[in-house]
C-alpha cells in the first residue's frame, strides 16, 4: 500500500512560493528587456515611419537634462576635488592627488551619478507615460489597429533612456577631467603634459574597457528595467503601484551589482 504524500507545512511552502514569485518576476523583466533589446537591434525598427518618433524622444529625453546635469557635475567636482587635493597635501601625498581624483571621480562616481540622474529625469517619467497609455486604453487600441505598441511607444523611450545615460556619462567625464586640471594647474598649459601622463596611467586598456562596459550596462539597466516593470503582463500585477515599485527596487539592485562588478574588475 502506497503511503499518502503529506503536504508541506505552511512555514515551508510560504517561502517557497515567495521565492518562485520573485524568480518569475525577474524572469518576466529579463524577457521584456531582451525583447526591447532585440527590437532595438532590428533594422525594421528604424524605418522611415519611426525615425521622427525616435528623434523626438532622443531630444526630449536628453536636451532638457544635459545642461542642468553639467552644471551639477561641475559643482560636485569642484567640491570633491578640493577636498581630495587638500587632504592629499596635508598628508604629503601631493603627487597622488590627481590620480586619486581621476580614479574616484571619473571612474567610479560619474557613471553612477549619470545613470541615477538619467533614471530620475528621463527613464522613470517615460515609464510613467507608458503606464498612463495602458491605463487610458491607448496601448490596446494600437494593438487592435494592427500596430505594435512595443515597437511604436516603448522602444523609442528605451533608446532615448540609454542615449541619455550615455550622453550624461560622457559629458560629465569630460567636465570632470577639465575641472580636475583647472583645479590643480589653473588656466595654463604648463601642466598639460604631466596631466595627460597621469590620466593615461589611470586609463589603461583594461580600465577603459571596464569603464565603457560599466557605463553601457548602467544605461541599459536604468532604461529598460523601469519600462519592463510597467509592461509586465502578469494579470495579478498589471499596472499596480507595487509592481512599479518592485521594478525600481530591481533596477537599483542591478545598479549595485554592476558597480560591485566594476570595482572587482578595476582593483582585483
Amino acid at each position: 500500500m502506497v503511503s499518502p504524500v503529506l503536504p508541506l507545512p505552511p512555514r515551508v511552502t510560504a517561502p517557497a512560493r515567495g521565492l518562485r514569485r520573485w524568480l518569475q518576476g525577474w524572469w518576466r523583466l529579463i524577457h521584456l528587456a531582451a525583447v526591447l533589446l532585440a527590437l532595438a537591434l532590428s533594422p525594421s525598427s528604424y524605418a522611415a515611419g519611426h525615425r521622427r518618433s525616435f528623434a523626438r524622444h532622443l531630444w526630449l529625453g536628453t536636451a532638457p537634462t544635459l545642461l542642468s546635469f553639467a552644471v551639477l557635475t561641475t559643482l560636485i567636482c569642484l567640491v570633491l576635488i578640493r577636498i581630495v587635493v587638500v587632504t592629499a597635501v596635508s598628508y604629503g601625498l601631493t603627487q597622488y592627488a590627481l590620480e586619486m581624483v581621476v580614479r574616484v571621480l571619473v571612474l567610479e562616481l560619474i557613471p553612477l551619478t549619470a545613470a541615477l540622474f538619467a533614471a530620475l529625469r528621463c527613464t522613470i517619467p517615460q515609464a510613467d507615460q507608458i503606464s498612463a497609455l495602458r491605463r487610458s486604453g491607448r496601448w490596446d487600441a494600437l494593438r487592435e489597429q494592427g500596430l505594435e505598441p512595443l515597437r511604436r511607444e516603448a522602444l523609442p523611450r528605451a533608446t532615448a533612456g540609454i542615449f541619455c545615460a550615455l550622453m550624461l556619462a560622457a559629458t560629465s567625464a569630460v567636465v570632470g577631467l577639465v575641472v580636475a586640471y583647472l583645479s590643480v594647474h589653473g588656466f595654463t598649459t604648463a601642466g598639460l603634459a604631466s596631466y595627460t601622463h597621469t590620466v593615461g596611467q589611470v586609463f589603461t586598456p583594461a580600465v577603459t574597457l571596464v569603464f565603457v562596459l560599466k557605463a553601457l550596462l548602467l544605461a541599459v539597466a536604468v532604461a529598460l528595467l523601469p519600462l519592463a516593470a510597467v509592461l509586465d503582463e502578469a494579470p495579478r500585477r498589471r499596472l499596480s503601484a507595487s509592481a512599479e515599485l518592485q521594478g525600481l527596487v530591481r533596477m537599483f539592485l542591478v545598479i549595485v551589482l554592476v558597480e560591485a562588478a566594476s570595482l572587482v574588475g578595476n582593483y582585483y
